[in-house]
């Protein structure tokens, strides 16, 4: 299983901004190893962010996004001491969900 993300997520007013890096290889299919040979592609496909158990964000990726993904982005209406979830499911079936609370 991949490395657990690093998530911070941080309150503002009435919204809470959110940060994630995601442990990931992101392997496009297009590079070869030293042999010669295609490495596999190999890439986080679906990433859901949820607060207090309600999804606030669905993406589909591809395999052009960078290794390590960093993601960022804002929730409306939370507040310290919510939850905040982040799951990813990449394109050979394996899966991460880690969480952390609005501070």
């Amino acid at each position: 299983m991949a490395d657990p993300m690093r998530i911070r997520a941080q309150a503002a007013g009435d919204k809470a901004t959110v940060r994630v890096l995601m442990s990931h290889e992101m392997e496009t299919g297009q590079r070869k190893d030293s042999s010669g040979k295609v490495i596999p592609a190999w890439f986080i496909q679906d990433v859901t962010a949820s607060l207090n158990g309600k999804q606030v964000l669905s993406a589909e990726w591809g395999p052009s996004v960078a290794k390590n993904p960093f993601l960022q982005f804002n929730i409306k209406g939370a507040k310290a001491g919510d939850k905040v979830s982040i799951s990813w499911t990449d394109n050979r079936g394996e899966k991460r969900t880690d969480e952390a609370t609005v501070s």
